[in-house]
């Protein structure tokens, strides 16, 4: 009763200040416009039903939701340290914007961070330095069975597709691609104008929606892929069988977000909600799996063809590598995505608990091909928060022999990690169809950023490499990159992990893999 006289009382005294402004000083009227609407609002918040806060304490209660939805900015700019930031801190995108635009990303006056914290990484130097390569290395993908093999640069473009990123995004993204000489991926939403008219090299990744060489009931058609696949642009095809922020589960784009130009490039129905399912339709074994990337290169023309995966399972991928063995082939290549990546909107409980991170995932994939006799055909992508040259050697010393980059390229084309990927409000016009917003982001002066970001990081791995007295990115070794245990003990990877010999599994398992790998059978995924 008492919160109720209040806005009566509000109520009142703003009608008879309007009453009495009628013909008064300007103060009258000022004190009008403020109280009147006050109790109007405050009248209404007693009235609703939704929000208990706003019942107990009309007016003031809208303060907690406006602080609430500020929470993330003051988080940001005014409460977070250096190097304590999720999901990027701010030492991260600060060098990352530093060298998008070509200038300095030196740090003054030593490290901020605890070296003597649990988890704590660093890379060996070696009391031998070497001179740093004039020119970075390239990576040949492409095994026994593929005709056309590409040369991929050590950082890429990892899948972000359009619908998700706007096509001024796009377009940035692909043209600092083709002027810097590296790949990118196009994510599983089609194969888009904007992909193809800056001329950068692709990797063209088809989901389980099959969206851009699909049949109208969603099934896959192989004469549209063909098409495709064969452009002069499209270097390598993948298959994504799932994704490091949601593995295991599909995705939806509403209706709504399906304008005739994304219904073209998908090939769906305008105006109709799409789905994504979780499996794929043309295979539900893993034999199948190989026999299917097996057609894919073949329709293709013989281009590398690989497919991308967050690992769950070991036995499950294990016997996916038993299938590449009975039936004699593999891929040319597989993309191993962290549980810790994602660009787009997914649930928390997947993004914060599903999934092996991309330490494990490429631990996992490398020494399970090595193992079974297969890595010498099968070249390793990582992707899954690299946004440094740290970053990147420390993926090479686990196992992979290039890295992509999603959020970092975003950084580079201007986003600030608002979070706002999934709501079409994107600040920067990165991740949205907002015709109004996606203008703010000028392709002519982000596609450089991109090229300079790419440049500049690749060209801090190669020196971090010849500070380790490396050159060749194959010459890394695990007991190059050592991780702190506790404040007393430090353990290189040669010692944290199994590292297996080759073909070890194909004559004698060792026991901490040898029940996966009985168990593993290419007919079936084991759960």
């Amino acid at each position: 009763m008492k919160r109720i006289a209040i806005v009566v009382l509000t109520l009142a005294v703003g009608m008879v200040t309007a009453v009495a402004a009628v013909g008064l000083s300007p103060w009258w009227w000022a004190a009008a416009v403020l109280l009147v609407p006050l109790g109007l609002l405050g009248a209404a918040d007693l009235l609703q039903r939704r929000h208990s806060v706003l019942r107990n304490y009309p007016v003031l209660g809208h303060a907690r939701f406006f602080l609430e939805r500020i929470r993330p900015e003051l988080q940001q700019y005014f409460i977070e340290r250096n190097f304590d930031g999720r999901p990027f801190d701010r030492d991260v995108r600060t060098i990352v914007y530093e060298r998008a635009k070509g200038t300095d990303a030196e740090q003054p006056y030593g490290t901020e961070r605890d070296v003597y914290q649990p988890g704590y990484e660093f890379l060996v130097p070696s009391m031998a330095p070497c001179p740093v390569p004039k020119a970075p290395p390239r990576v040949r993908i492409g095994g026994p069975d593929c005709g056309r093999p590409y040369d991929m640069a050590l950082l890429n473009v990892s899948a972000m597709s359009f619908g998700s990123l706007s096509a001024n995004a796009i377009l940035a993204l692909n043209g600092g691609a083709a002027a810097g000489g590296f790949a990118h991926d196009t994510g599983e939403g089609g194969l888009s104008e904007y992909h193809l008219k800056p001329g950068g090299d692709l990797v063209w990744e088809i989901g389980t929606g099959y969206f851009g060489c699909r049949t109208p009931e969603g099934d896959f058609d192989p004469a549209e892929f063909a098409d495709k696949a064969a452009h002069e642009h499209v270097k390598c095809v993948s298959l994504k069988l799932s994704q490091g922020a949601k593995p295991g589960i599909g995705g939806v784009l509403p209706g709504a977000k399906v304008n005739a130009e994304i219904a073209k490039v998908r090939d769906v129905p305008e105006g109709q909600t799409v789905i994504s399912p979780p499996y794929h339709r043309v295979f539900s074994t893993p034999r199948e799996l190989v026999r299917f990337i097996a057609r894919m290169r073949e329709l293709s023309g013989g281009k590398p063809t690989g497919f991308k995966l967050c690992v769950g399972s070991r036995q499950q991928f294990l016997a996916v590598c038993k299938a590449m063995l009975a039936e004699g082939t593999a891929p040319d290549f597989i993309i191993v995505d962290g549980g810790e990546g994602g660009t787009g909107a997914a649930p928390l409980e997947f993004a914060d608990h599903v999934g092996a991170p991309l330490t494990e995932g490429l631990l996992t994939v490398h020494y399970a091909l090595v193992g079974a006799g297969l890595r010498d055909r099968v070249r390793i992508g990582a992707s899954g928060k690299i946004a440094t040259g740290t970053d990147l050697v420390k993926r090479l010393v686990q196992g992979a022999d290039y890295g992509n980059a999603a959020r970092a390229m975003m950084f580079a084309v201007g986003c600030i990690q608002a979070q706002r990927c999934h709501t079409n409000t994107c600040p920067t016009g990165v991740t949205t169809q907002d015709p109004r917003r996606a203008r703010a982001l000028d392709v002519r002066d982000k596609a450089p950023r991109v090229k300079r970001f790419q440049e500049a990081t690749v060209a801090s791995a190669l020196q971090l490499m010849a500070s380790m007295g490396v050159t060749d990115p194959a010459d890394l070794r695990p007991h190059m990159l050592r991780r702190r245990i506790d404040p007393y003990t430090e353990r290189s990877y040669e010692e944290l992990y199994e590292w297996l010999e080759p073909g070890q599994l194909l004559a004698e398992p060792p026991s901490a893999w040898a029940a996966d790998w009985h168990a593993a059978d290419p007919d079936r995924f084991t759960v």
